[in-house]
């Protein structure tokens, strides 16, 4: 017979790490339940996730949970990472994989495009599956490792267990006096046996996973801030490339993941697609020079100046009218015109109808200028600035493509609409080819105000014409076109892009329009700044 208390006190240890072993985590990144559910969701819409996740999982294991974390790392505003004591053993590759992503500086950078962002996250996965493929392999020994620490430490935690099982039975088996009989006793020191063999297999397997897992972390490291910095440098061009064709985060947000994604692609391959920063620099031009703007006003804001036109007097005059005691002064002052205002010189004042822009597309508009830009690039940069002023303004936006007599296309934009950025990206991109002639699309334009005239009664619209050719017009269309000018009241501006003979004196462009200037230098956005304070 064996004492209870002295089979107790040898297995009493066993039992208490059975009861505290502590649970182990499949996720290296703490996560909620919402961020679970966001997962799900675009994990269920990205093809390419799906398509990942099954090409690794087909190669290593717990690949899915890897992806899981680097999206979430991606994703959430504060990632917190779990300590690796607490992971499974079978997890700890990952683990490092994400501690070595997460501790760059270039995740940083990436994480500055990706935080609260589901697809941008999903993007970032994707563009650094390869190095994930390869930093996989690279710790497939350690994973082994891993996997065989982890058997081997459930099997420890088992054995714990077992101690346990067999203390209870000895206390079953005993009498009152505490005595327990051999074969109960036999079979709690054989469990506590197993548990510590188990305990030091578990240890030993840990210690070689660590070791293994050690050994890679340099390449590690290098791989993670490679991959980081690829993906945040191709967040940053989509990022940009959305700015620049003017689709705000608000509606990235709102966008469906498919058509946020074909959208991307689309700006990213289309034919506008290298001339994406010059067509950004066109549309932040065009908002400093609508900045520039005085409301009511005749021109360009150049001082101050003395008088009694109520539309521009300046503030600090206006804030006499809040003064009882001053408002005398301020009546007497306006009776004698001499009220500080706004002086302006140099330019009419804005239209009120429709903003039309005339852009040519025949073949020659495939020209290069000075740094590689093409005249379409910087025709199509300066339309859409256009669109972007109408909508500024709440006027209707008409793009009309032209090339030959017989090819006219065109775009409406009206102001009461969304702009649509599959619509803009349309009219963009869109090429017609062949020669060129002016009475065609002029006469579309005409039209279009005309009908905007009997429609709305409103007049004052503008019309950019922007061509690289010259071209003839009949005598009778000519008498026409002065005719709807004088009735529509619109205004005709000129744009001679690498062609400045077309721009000359005499030339039938220069008969055609109010305004009119050349351009030459086609990576230079300042050739149409005045435009966008007129118009």
């Amino acid at each position: 017979m064996s004492s209870l208390d002295e089979l107790a006190h040898r297995g009493g240890t066993w039992l208490a790490r059975s009861a505290a072993a502590p649970r182990r985590h499949t996720a290296a990144v703490v996560a909620d339940r919402f961020d679970r559910v966001t997962w799900r969701d675009t994990y269920e819409q990205s093809a390419g996730l799906r398509e990942v996740a099954e090409e690794l999982n087909e190669r290593y294991d717990y690949a899915t949970d890897l992806l899981i974390d680097v999206f979430l790392a991606a994703y959430k505003v504060g990632p917190r990472l779990r300590e690796p004591e607490e992971m499974d053993p079978s997890r700890l590759v990952n683990h490092q994989i994400i501690t070595a992503l997460v501790e760059s500086r270039q995740f940083a950078e990436l994480h500055r495009e990706t935080a609260g962002d589901p697809y941008a996250a999903a993007m970032a996965v994707l563009a650094q599956a390869a190095a994930l493929r390869g930093m996989l392999e690279r710790l497939r020994g350690a994973q082994e490792r891993g996997e065989r620490a982890g058997k081997a430490q459930r099997e420890a935690e088992g054995a714990a267990g077992l101690v346990g099982e067999a203390l209870r039975r000895a206390v079953d088996e005993g009498d009152e006096g505490g005595a327990v009989p051999d074969a109960a006793a036999d079979a709690v020191r054989r469990a506590i046996e197993d548990a510590e063999a188990a305990e030091a297999a578990a240890r030993q397997a840990a210690d070689g996973a660590a070791q293994a897992l050690a050994a890679a972390v340099p390449g590690i490291r290098a791989a993670a801030r490679n991959a980081a910095a690829q993906a945040a440098e191709g967040a940053r061009e989509e990022g940009a490339l959305m700015r620049a064709w003017g689709v705000g985060p608000g509606e990235l947000e709102r966008m469906p993941f498919d058509q946020r994604a074909r959208l991307a692609e689309r700006l990213g391959t289309g034919r506008l697609a290298r001339w994406a920063e010059l067509i950004g620099r066109f549309r932040q031009m065009a908002v400093g020079e609508r900045a520039r703007k005085v409301e009511n006003a005749t021109g360009e804001l150049v001082g101050v100046t003395l008088g009694n036109d109520l539309s521009r007097v300046i503030p600090s005059e206006l804030a006499n009218l809040g003064l009882p005691e001053l408002r005398a002064v301020f009546a007497a002052r306006y009776a004698a015109g001499e009220l500080m205002l706004y002086d302006s010189q140099g330019e009419q004042t804005t239209g009120q109808g429709a903003i039309i822009a005339c852009v040519d597309t025949s073949h020659s508009m495939y020209e290069a200028g000075p740094g590689g830009v093409t005249r379409e690039a910087w025709a199509k940069a300066c339309a859409l600035a256009l669109l972007d002023q109408a909508r500024a303004a709440g006027r209707d936006f008409v793009g009309i493509l032209f090339a030959a007599a017989d090819k006219v296309q065109v775009f409406r934009f009206p102001a009461e609409q969304p702009a649509g950025i599959d619509r803009v990206v349309d009219f963009a991109e869109t090429f017609l080819g062949g020669g060129t002639s002016y009475q065609a699309p002029l006469s579309v334009a005409c039209e279009v105000l005309g009908e905007e005239f009997n429609d709305a009664a409103r007049r004052r619209g503008d019309i950019v014409m922007i061509t690289d050719d010259e071209c003839g017009v009949t005598e009778e269309w000519m008498r026409g076109w002065n005719d709807a000018k004088r009735l529509l009241g619109f205004r005709v501006f000129g744009v001679a892009v690498g062609a400045a003979r077309a721009a000359e004196a005499g030339s039938v462009l220069e008969a055609l329009c109010d305004n009119l200037r050349g351009v030459e230098d086609l990576g230079d956005v300042h050739g149409a700044a005045d435009l966008f304070r007129v118009i």
